[in-house]
């Protein structure tokens, strides 16, 4: 069975920083977004990044987060500084895997972290 597993959410107050984790062991990548979902609203994309390193941020969280991945641990990290009350959701990491079911990379979602940012 496939597992996205992510961790690292929190509560931080304004300010501060939390780093989000994302693994699935035993499959290589095609790409891995994180998302987010705050209470009453769509689930938004936050970032992503490709098995290339292609890398795409949310205009709201330019220049406070960053995405990185460690190929060797099968790990997709995403740093979040300068936190704001509104980056307060449930952040769910979502990644294109070969998973050999068949041809090309197939989407599994993680099971959410709940990121809060107090004032």
């Amino acid at each position: 069975q496939v597992r996205v597993v992510e961790s690292g959410g929190g509560s931080v107050e304004a300010g501060g920083s939390l780093k989000l984790s994302c693994t699935a062991s035993g499959y290589s990548r095609c790409g891995t977004q994180w998302y987010r979902q705050a209470p009453g609203k769509e689930r938004e994309l936050v970032s992503s990044i490709s098995s290339g390193g292609t890398i795409l941020y949310v205009d709201s969280v330019k220049g406070r987060f960053t995405i990185s991945q460690d190929n060797n641990k099968n790990t997709v990290y995403l740093q979040m500084n300068s936190l704001k009350t509104e980056d307060t959701a449930v952040y769910y990491c979502q990644m294109q895997l070969r998973t050999g079911i068949g041809p090309g990379c197939f989407k599994y979602w993680g099971q959410g972290t709940q990121v809060t940012v107090s004032s």
